[in-house]
């Protein structure tokens, strides 16, 4: 009964083009999967986050970008007004697999271990539901206006943005990596 509500609520994200495109081929294959599900999952991105508050509701997506970014998206985006602070980030992957037995969940977590992913466990385990997180490593983050002052000028946006264009993408091969274990772990699942 899980399985078949993430399922159908992973088809209806997916219909709407709401799941990043470097995620769908393997949360596809997970949904597919007979014993797994799953539940939410970003493929990594590089962001302008506007800071309004200290939670995560308060905060806004000033500018997102699931892909590497050109350094004239970035500086468009520094210089728009915000009513919070800007910050700049980089997120990695993050996954969440479920499946309904102990066996499984360390099936899942085998394969994440052999691709490579380093970030990742159970975050619930009860019987008939057990939730896995994998999350990539590459991330950064930093602000460039606080209270209106301009903290970071563009000689310096410009030459973190390579760096972050060059973790964004270490971050997809490491997905493809994951991708292929869990096909090659789970495939017989199906």
């Amino acid at each position: 009964m899980v399985k078949e509500r993430h399922r159908e609520t992973f088809e209806t994200a997916l219909s709407q083009g709401k799941v990043d495109e470097q995620m769908q081929p393997l949360c596809i294959f997970i949904t597919g999967a007979k014993k797994y599900f799953t539940s939410s999952c970003c493929s990594g991105r590089i962001m302008l986050l506007e800071k309004r508050g200290e939670s995560r509701k308060e905060n806004l997506f000033h500018r997102k970008w699931h892909r590497e970014v050109d350094e004239k998206e970035i500086i468009e985006g520094m210089e728009e007004n915000v009513e919070g602070d800007l910050w700049f980030k980089l997120d990695p992957f993050i996954l969440h697999i479920g499946c309904e037995t102990a066996r499984d969940a360390n099936a899942a977590l085998d394969a994440m271990r052999k691709a490579g992913v380093k970030r990742g466990g159970i975050l619930v385990a009860q019987e008939g539901k057990w939730l896995i997180e994998m999350q990539g490593t590459q991330s950064m983050s930093f602000p460039i206006r606080l209270g209106g002052k301009q903290l970071a000028d563009r000689e310096y946006v410009r030459s973190i943005l390579g760096k972050a264009n060059s973790m964004l993408e270490k971050n997809y091969t490491m997905l493809a990596r994951l991708e292929g274990e869990m096909r090659k772990a789970l495939g017989e699942a199906k």
